[in-house]
């Protein structure tokens, strides 16, 4: 029954994993985050790292609108503020260099 729907494209692993990465990732959640939900999924390591791959020149990016959307444009820059601010972003998914390019970037604006 599943090779028939594979033979006719109707079901397609490589389609779900692209498919649910970049939902999730349009949603604000970060690479890892996203792979430890596909895994869970059963879905293949190979086919989730070519999923994610796709996404790569954007994460950071993608970290960035995540804290502006939780944090505000001008948000605080105490120290308790930074850790909260890059706790959500962990939470969310994104790796730690992703993070402090996201709040370094977010940084030198203001």
């Amino acid at each position: 029954m599943l090779d028939d729907l594979e033979t006719t494209r109707l079901q397609s692993d490589t389609r779900h994993a692209e498919a649910y990465t970049r939902s999730r990732a349009e949603r604000g959640y970060g690479p890892q985050r996203i792979a430890a939900e596909l895994k869970a999924r059963g879905s293949d390591t190979e086919l989730i790292h070519r999923g994610l791959a796709d996404f790569d020149t954007e994460w950071v990016a993608r970290a960035r609108q995540a804290d502006r959307k939780k944090f505000g444009i001008h948000p605080d820059h105490s120290f308790a503020a930074l850790a909260k601010r890059r706790r959500f972003l962990e939470y969310r998914g994104f790796t730690a260099e992703q993070i402090n390019d996201a709040l370094k970037i977010d940084s030198d604006l203001d």
